[in-house]
């Protein structure tokens, strides 16, 4: 990632808008960050790390506490940083949540965190990637980089106070940042792979064992011999059963085939009671048949007379149909008459109500002429009310205007006293913004030196034990010694006696050759084995190492002494007479001048915020004046209308005469005479009207009542000549009288449903003659069978076939089921071998895989410790260069203790000692030195490797002040070249001889207004 331009508004201590043109530096350039303490120097790395991530590079602070206390407060707090990855160039905003201004009205509102993501491609067309959501925003720059915050901060960024870190990263936090630096999830999901694979066959392997013992428990057994035994022992067991279940079945169908005889047979007896109590019962109809022969014949005899006596009974209807035809048209003609009566009544009147129509309509005519002049009266009276209306309104609107006029200016006197008050309370705001700013990192900087006179107490201790340790280890090397030593003499004294007493006169010594032995050596011949001699030797050698590691580390703890006092020195030397202060003192001296800061804050606050007022007062004056002659002038001419209204009024009021000056009651009378007039003229129009339907209706009644008569009369003689015909047929035929006719006469209907019966009788008798002579043949020599002694043995038979079905189903089921668990058995059995010898596998290589084995070390670790070893190459050539070929970064081989990941930690390589000991040990300045080299080198490294994430830029915060003369210089020879190697380098620092050596420069000047940025270039 390479930047180019970035944007602060209000942000940290710039309160305008600055931005920084990083392409203007060059296109590979090393540039020095510079300015005095507090400028915004670091604000810088914050804004950058801020827009990517919404996190500052230190973490101590959020975005919402980075707003310049300075910035005007309708300028909104933001960032803008556009950068480069490859050849694509990237634009990102953060807006952290912050109170800004409403847009309209007073007040503040809460400005919510929004973030906008955009890539330009090479053609310079701009995508939006991210609208607002800043989790989104986020999410992608991740994606981009490849990194996220920590890992930004420890790659990208040295921030200052903490290079350490990169440095003391154990296995787990060096492993997460260079398995994304490096891509090597792949080996971390094969692990994950595995390890789920191996555990799922576990799982399965388990889960085959408890079916196993679920299977067996389900069918009762404790064991596979319990299967075995009982599955030959139940064998016979069910054939016997089988057996008996057949014999019990074939007992039982013969037991129901004698029930089922027995039962027809009684039956058929019980159907022949039947069919003779069906005898008796037909006889008993026989006198009812017979009487519906008889009735059927007498209408037989009455059907020759109906048709004469259906004429006679018509004639008769039509008779007493035209008698109440006459009586009907008589009642009519009557009516008819009496209607007409009336009618002629009131048409002789008609003259009365003509005359009663035309007095109206001249009364009509008279209040129609008054009406133009009552309209033009009401518009002039609501005028008139319409205009006292609005000369109130006007006068209370110009009282209301001149009161709120002079309680307006009342506040605004008020509001200027406060405001004089409140300038002199906000005057000493920038003073002691930043007397709180000096005093929060003088506090600081107590607190380190404090710390550190703790460290120093803490070594100080720590050397006298070691001193003590070392006296203890010297006094032992020397006591290893004396015992060496005195072994040594005792074997050599050992030797020349037992040379001596080897020798014999005449021969040769075989030390000197001599033939003499004057005095030959005396001693014992208790001679220190070769062992003893060796083991002496041994604890004279570890006591010396232990002395020897005694005096490093005394060494190394003088050397942290002398470094820890010198920086002690140097912050007591900075803090000056507060050194002298306690922390309360200090503490208390911060929190006074924080609150004189608040206090100014909020006074410059109100301020600000009165003096909006103010000018919303003046405003709001100057439109209550204009008001206030506007409603003077309306109300003046408001009254001349009125005056001229008024007069015309009276001019035509005059004109009216008494008694019809309300135009509403006119305008009611003038209704009330149409609507009167309109029912005269519908009354005499339904007088003509019904006189004329009178007449029309009573010539048509007369008419009526003649033809009825005559039909009357002609209907009376078919009568009785239809009535003379039937008497003569009644007279000659069998029939007494006309009711013996009429009770002999009966309908089709009714003469077909008694034939009908007739038939069904018959052939009853006929069908029952039948069944009952066969049913009496085929039961010739039967007896009635025992039907309760039958039923009785087809019970024995069902409860014996019972039992021996329930005994059969019971030995069946348990053989199937014994068979089904041997099967399953089996089969698990085989799936179970399976995953054992699948497990033998799997198992091994996720075990391996993983770092459960052997060193501890996984896949994805391992493969990350060859890539640390590529780092730490590159990094220990920087650092053999930077120390004078002193130090040298080499990754700790030595598993960790208990379960802790190990793999990745770092140790150093001291050539003066010729030790390897923990990177912890390095000095302030030695560490910084090797956090920069590691930087570089991972830098070196990942770019080095196909695909790797681009780390084309480092920026430094601080730590060059930790450095001496030449490794300071050797430092900066090192930027150089990482510079001519096409790195973009970043140096903050406040170190002379950094800004002598590097030309490039980006000062932040300091001032009471906010800072401002300045680019310097050669």
């Amino acid at each position: 990632m390479r930047p180019l331009r970035l944007t602060m508004t209000a942000f940290g201590p710039f309160a305008d808008e600055q931005t920084i043109d990083f392409a203007a530096l060059g296109s590979n350039p090393l540039f020095l960050i510079n300015g005095p303490t507090g400028a915004g120097k670091t604000t810088i790395l914050d804004a950058i790390c801020f827009a990517l991530y919404g996190k500052t590079t230190g973490d101590e602070r959020e975005g919402t506490q980075m707003r310049c206390d300075m910035a005007d407060e309708q300028r909104l707090t933001q960032v803008s940083f556009e950068f480069e990855l490859g050849a694509i160039r990237y634009l990102i905003r953060r807006v952290p949540e912050q109170p800004r201004a409403k847009k309209s009205g007073d007040g503040v509102t809460l400005q919510k965190s929004e973030a906008q993501l955009s890539r330009f491609d090479t053609d310079g067309c701009e995508t939006l990637l991210v609208a607002a959501k800043v989790s989104d925003a986020t999410a992608q720059i991740e994606q981009l980089t490849g990194l996220d915050v920590d890992q930004f901060r420890q790659v990208m960024v040295l921030p200052q106070g903490k290079f350490r870190e990169l440095l003391m990263a154990d296995s787990k936090a060096r492993e997460k940042i260079f398995s994304q630096l490096f891509q090597t999830h792949i080996y971390r999901r094969i692990e994950e792979r595995l390890k789920q694979q191996a555990a799922g066959i576990r799982r399965d392997v388990e889960a085959m064992r408890n079916r196993r013992g679920g299977i067996l428990e389900g069918a009762s057994l404790e064991s596979d011999q319990s299967l075995a035994d009982e599955l030959e022992s139940i064998a016979p067991e069910l054939a016997l059963a089988q057996t008996q279940k057949q014999q019990s079945e074939q007992s039982l169908l013969a037991a129901n085939q004698h029930l089922d005889k027995g039962l027809k047979l009684q039956g058929d007896f019980n159907r022949l009671q039947q069919l003779q109590s069906e005898g008796e019962a037909l006889k008993a109809r026989q006198v009812e048949a017979n009487q519906w022969q008889q009735r059927l014949q007498a209408a037989g005899r009455a059907n020759n007379l109906s048709p004469l006596y259906r004429a006679m009974q018509s004639r008769l209807g039509e008779q007493q149909s035209a008698t109440r035809h006459l009586e009907m048209c008589q009642q009519t003609q009557a009516s008819a008459e009496q209607a007409l009566v009336q009618s002629r009544h009131a048409f002789d009147r008609l003259g009365e109500l003509e005359q009663e129509q035309l007095s109206q309509q001249q009364r009509l005519a008279q209040l129609e002429a008054l009406t133009p002049q009552l309209e033009q009266l009401n518009l002039l009276s609501q005028k008139l009310t319409d205009g006292q209306a609005k000369m109130q309104a006007a006068e209370a609107s110009g009282k209301r205007s001149a009161k709120q006029l002079e309680l307006l200016n009342l506040d605004r006197q008020e509001m200027v006293s406060r405001r004089e008050s409140l300038k002199r309370d906000a005057e000493p705001q920038l003073a002691l913004q930043q007397s709180l700013s000096d005093g929060r990192a003088q506090l600081k900087v107590f607190e380190r030196w404090q710390q550190q006179g703790l460290e120093i107490a803490a070594l100080e201790q720590k050397l006298k034990v070691a001193k003590a340790a070392g006296s203890e280890l010297a006094e032992k090397h020397k006591q290893a010694i004396d015992a060496h030593k005195r072994l040594e003499l005792s074997w050599h004294r050992g030797q020349a006696a037992r040379l001596a007493a080897e020798l014999s006169p005449g021969e040769p010594c075989p030390v000197c050759g001599s033939l003499e032995h004057p005095e030959p050596a005396m001693g014992e011949f208790d001679l220190p084995s070769d062992e003893a001699l060796a083991q002496a030797k041994q604890l004279e050698s570890e006591a010396l190492n232990q002395l020897h590691q005694a005096r490093s580390d005394y060494k190394l703890l003088q050397q942290s002494l002398s470094s820890q006092q010198l920086s002690a020195a140097q912050l007591q030397e900075e803090l000056g007479e507060a050194a002298g202060l306690s922390l309360e003192e200090h503490q208390a001296r911060l929190a006074e001048l924080s609150d004189g800061f608040e206090r100014a804050k909020a006074a410059q606050q109100s301020l600000a915020q009165l003096e909006t007022q103010l000018e919303r007062s003046e405003r709001q004056g100057r439109e209550l004046q204009t008001a206030l002659d506007e409603a003077r002038a309306h109300y003046g001419k408001l009254a001349e209308q009125l005056a001229s209204d008024k007069g015309q009024y009276q001019q035509i009021s005059a004109a009216i005469p008494q008694g019809f000056s309300d135009a509403a009651a006119v305008s009611a009378a003038i209704a009330d005479l149409t609507k009167t007039i309109s029912e005269l003229k519908s009354r005499q129009q339904a007088v003509r009207a019904a006189h004329a339907k009178a007449e029309q209706d009573n010539a048509a009644a007369k008419a009526s009542l003649e033809a009825a008569s005559r039909r009357l009369g002609e209907v009376n003689a078919l009568v009785e000549q239809e009535t003379l015909s039937f008497q003569q047929a009644l007279s000659t035929s069998e029939f007494e009288n006309l009711a013996a006719f009429e009770q002999a006469c009966l309908t089709e209907a009714e003469q077909a449903e008694l034939t009908g019966k007739i038939k069904a009788f018959e052939q009853a008798l006929i069908t029952h003659q039948a069944n009952l002579s066969q049913l009496k043949e085929a039961l010739a020599g039967c007896d009635a069978p025992d039907i309760s002694a039958l039923e009785q043995q087809k019970m024995d038979a069902e409860q014996m076939m019972q039992q021996a079905l329930a005994q059969w189903q019971k030995v069946s089921a348990r053989a199937t089921q014994l068979s089904q668990t041997q099967e399953q058995l089996k089969a698990l059995d085989l799936k179970a071998g399976a995953l054992e010898e699948q497990y033998g596998v799997v198992g091994t290589l996720a075990d391996v895989a993983n770092g459960n084995t052997g060193n501890k070390i996984s896949l994805q670790r391992f493969v990350l410790s060859v890539l640390l070893d590529d780092v730490l190459l590159e990094a220990s050539h920087r650092l053999q260069l930077m120390s004078k070929g002193r130090y040298r970064l080499l990754r700790k081989e030595e598993r960790a203790k208990g379960n802790k990941a190990s793999g990745l930690e770092l140790e150093v390589e001291d050539a003066y000692t010729a030790k390897v000991r923990s990177v912890a040990t390095l000095s302030g300045g030695e560490s910084f030195m090797a956090a920069l080299s590691m930087a570089l080198g991972l830098s070196d490294v990942v770019q080095a490797y196909a695909g790797g994430i681009k780390l084309d830029t480092l920026f430094i915060d601080e730590g060059f002040g930790s450095l001496d003369q030449d490794s300071l210089e050797l430092a900066i020879r090192t930027l150089m070249d990482l510079q001519s190697a096409g790195r973009m380098v970043g140096v903050i620092s406040h170190v002379t001889e950094m800004k002598e050596q590097i030309g490039s420069r980006i000062d932040i000047l300091k001032s009471a207004e906010g800072s401002e940025i300045k680019l310097v270039l050669p």
